[in-house]
């Protein structure tokens, strides 16, 4: 799964790299959690791709009670065709996350080592996403998404079952592009990572609470790199 992850190119760059006729400018954040704010990168009303501020935990659109309901962080690759949270979005309403790393963990309760996995260079990259436009009967609002998971690759399997789906450049407008409906030429896309695209750091217990937020997350501990 994926529970904590960071943002912390220029808005510029990631204006850039995803295509982007404009983005609002943002800080770096370095321990995105769960239901806080996310970026994240979509196709438009007017068919333009647009860079927009949505919950992290998926409500779909057929719940009653947001309050009564669990909130959906990652969502299983294998599964998005057959579970209702994620089948109309799977179809209709695909986006990126843009990110520079995210965080997993190893070890028993009480000995959870944090690492921080991210690319060779460090560089922002793209990971699978689905959102959502929930409306209550009162009229309220709210925009959400959820990650997509596979099964990870060698290098991270040796720390977690489970990895975000990452969708490289070249294949952007076919993720984005939902005007069919269709899914059967995207569901290829839904693998993990080539075993050389990421690299593995054991960085400090502070991110694990998400309160914690500064660059000294990312500090190296032990090992100088595991892969």
């Amino acid at each position: 799964m994926c529970s904590r992850f960071t943002l912390t190119s220029k808005p510029v760059l990631v204006g850039s790299h995803f295509g982007l006729a404009e983005i609002d400018d943002f800080p770096p954040r370095y321990n995105i959690a769960p239901t806080q704010p996310v970026g994240i990168v979509r196709t438009g009303y007017h068919r333009q791709r647009e860079f927009a501020l949505v919950r992290w935990g998926l409500l779909p659109d057929w719940v009653k009670d947001p309050g009564a309901f669990t909130t959906l962080v990652n969502a299983r690759a294998e599964t998005l065709t057959q579970k209702p949270s994620f089948r109309s979005a799977f179809k209709y309403r695909r986006c990126l996350f843009p990110m520079n790393g995210f965080y997993e963990w190893s070890g028993g309760k009480g000995e959870r080592q944090p690492h921080y996995i991210s690319t060779r260079g460090e560089a922002v990259f793209a990971v699978a996403g689905l959102w959502e436009n929930w409306m209550g009967v009162d009229g309220s609002e709210m925009e959400s998404a959820v990650i997509i998971t596979t099964r990870a690759n060698s290098t991270l399997s040796a720390i977690h079952q489970r990895m975000p789906v990452v969708i490289e450049a070249q294949h952007f407008e076919s993720w984005l592009n939902c005007t069919s409906g269709k899914t059967d030429e995207v569901v290829d896309l839904l693998r993990p990572a080539d075993n050389s695209f990421f690299k593995l750091q054991q960085v400090s217990i502070l991110v694990n609470n998400p309160q914690n937020s500064g660059s000294e997350l990312l500090r190296p501990v032990g090992q100088q790199e595991l892969f």
